[in-house]
């Protein structure tokens, strides 16, 4: 795209710029509420100030979970819909959602009791007491029976010492049991962010949706609205405002003239390690457990590399979130209490996040106990009617989208025709359910590309790996010099088509290449060489997204790029 020129997106809000309804933030939680309003036929419009999915939906611990430690906090309510939305996601996004395998190792018979009861009445921690077996066989009970819908996962079952160090040799000695349990994982989830999204734009001219555009005001016309990119300001009219903005409702609010003080967010911190001795114990399976000072945490084999967290830390939404020094030495500290055999160092950090978590304002409850359910809360917005989100979180963000959706639909007059429940989302969308299933999709699919790569790419985008095929059928799908996980055509395709701005939206939303460790000072420059040949950008361009894709890399995430030679001889 040439300096100064008009995006599309921004194009077809400012030629048009009016809509039935108005959702602020493309977040996980936003872009599911713009998807279902769209398939209702209900004239709708999202605006994201930064890019989909890169505020707190990209923080995640990318779990799809039913939540087995709200049960202490008695949010019943939440945990069932968690476990029916988890089952579900296995069912209608096959190709990002899967079965994760959770084990919680247990040092103790009884410890915790006592002191859970307590926690539970009062929401306080007090001096922390590790759950022991008998509270955690109690509450896999419970968590099994809010899972009942014919066996989507396995019950949970329960391990000895020796069974268990037969099983997981690295594990710390002194275990007395396991408890192994199964959730469910998304290795990708901005990529299936992308996937809901695409299905609200697919149903036409009535679904409309901005990345880089943000929300700064209103007037008696509507919502002021401003192209981040090219910092054209024009007003937005609409009779439904939906403010999904996450931990930064309250700012949206604030920005919209009607203040508010619903959020209170935690900080929470990851670091992806390299460390094969690391991923080879885990096997395969996520190490959820509670550490030492009550908080739990998890230790998690991801794409190749091994996630590390997280933090339950009091946060000013106002800065910046980074991981901290103290908070890698927790983590290290939490790996030892678990594998203790297994040394870890901060040259393994190939990665690091944090974000702010949406939850309500909380006064001296302990950071632990606040409520991660969500509520929706209305006001007004000059003649505009004003729903403001206050919480939710990944797994259940179907569910809370058909919640706005009915409140929207209940102003606008407007029955609900579509239940998203059992809607395919994406490249699930007739996902082969079998091993030969599969196999016959992808040799259907081979063609030009060959077997190999139609695999790559079905793994990758599930069956929306065939738009990626028809667009590299005709071309010479050469692997990028740099890397040889993604070709230069494929690259190019993700730039012209899914709503890329910056360089950045590839190396950390579109792609897993950040946060595998991938980047190189030599792939950086290659990325924007190829999306400059789609965008347009000239040599000005080209050097800003390097610098600030550098330092973003930098200060966000503590990586260093270095010289491909480099990482080579390491």
């Amino acid at each position: 795209m040439p300096t100064g020129a008009v995006r599309d997106v921004v194009s077809a809000l400012t030629t048009r710029p009016q809509a039935q309804v108005l959702v602020i933030g493309g977040g996980i939680n936003g872009i599911a509420t713009f998807r279902d309003l769209a398939l209702q036929g209900v004239d709708v419009v999202l605006v994201e100030r930064n890019d989909y999915c890169s505020g707190a939906s990209a923080a995640s611990s990318h779990m799809i979970h039913g939540g087995v430690r709200y049960l202490e906090n008695g949010e019943f309510r939440l945990v069932r819909e968690s476990v029916t939305e988890r089952n579900g996601l296995l069912r209608i996004a096959p190709h990002y959602v899967k079965p994760l395998q959770t084990t919680i190792p247990i040092y103790s018979t009884f410890s915790g009791i006592l002191s859970a009861p307590l926690r539970f009445l009062t929401h306080k921690s007090g001096t922390p007491k590790e759950r022991g077996a008998a509270l955690i066989k109690v509450g896999m009970v419970l968590y099994d029976s809010f899972s009942r819908d014919g066996g989507t996962v396995p019950r949970h079952v329960f391990h000895g010492r020796k069974k268990s160090l037969a099983t997981l040799p690295q594990l710390n000695p002194g275990i007395k049991y396991t408890a192994t349990y199964f959730d469910a994982s998304v290795h990708e989830p901005e990529r299936l962010a992308l996937d809901v999204l695409h299905d609200g734009l697919a149903v036409g001219d009535t679904a409309r949706a901005a990345n880089y555009v943000e929300a700064v005001g209103s007037n008696e016309n509507g919502v002021v609205l401003r192209d981040t990119v090219s910092g054209t300001e024009f007003t937005f009219n609409a009779d439904v405002v939906v403010n999904a903005s996450g931990p930064w409702t309250d700012l949206t609010n604030e920005a919209l003239g009607d203040e508010t003080a619903y959020m209170g967010g935690t900080k929470g911190s990851h670091i992806v390690l390299d460390n094969p001795a690391l991923l080879a114990a885990a096997a395969g399976r996520e190490m959820f457990f509670e550490h030492k000072d009550g908080r739990i945490v998890l230790i998690y084999p991801l794409n190749g590399k091994v996630m590390v967290g997280t933090t339950d830390l009091e946060a000013d939404i106002r800065e910046p979130a980074v991981c901290t020094s103290e908070e890698i030495d927790y983590f290290f500290d939490l790996i030892g209490n678990v594998f203790p055999k297994i040394a870890v160092d901060r040259s393994q950090i190939v990665f690091s996040f944090s974000g702010v978590r949406p939850l309500p304002k909380h006064d001296d409850l302990q950071p632990g106990f606040v409520s991660r359910d969500y509520r929706i809360v209305a006001g007004k917005l000059g003649k505009a009617d004003l729903l403001s989100l206050v919480g939710g979180k990944w797994t259940t963000f179907r569910a809370l989208a058909a919640h706005i959706s009915a409140d929207v639909l209940d102003i606008l007059g407007r029955p609900r025709t579509v239940d998203t429940k059992n809607i395919e989302i994406g490249g699930g969308r007739n996902y082969p359910r079998t091993p030969q299933a599969r196999d016959n999709w992808i040799t259907a699919h081979s063609g030009f590309v060959g077997k190999e790569r139609a695999t790559q790419l079905f793994e990758r985008y599930g069956t929306r790996a065939v738009e990626v095929i028809d667009a590299i059928d005709d071309g010479d799908d050469t692997p990028l010099r740099t890397s040889s996980e993604y070709t230069v055509l494929e690259i190019e395709h993700i730039v012209a088509t899914e709503s890329v701005v910056h360089i950045d939206d590839v190396l950390l939303r579109r792609t897993n290449l950040a946060f595998t460790g991938a980047v190189t000072v030599e792939l950086l420059e290659e990325l924007v060489e190829i999306a400059s040949r789609v965008l347009g950008w000239q040599q000005e361009r080209r050097d800003d997204e390097i610098r600030h894709a550098t330092t973003l890399l930098a200060n966000a995430h503590g990586v260093h790029l270095a010289h491909s030679a480099d990482v080579a001889t390491k």
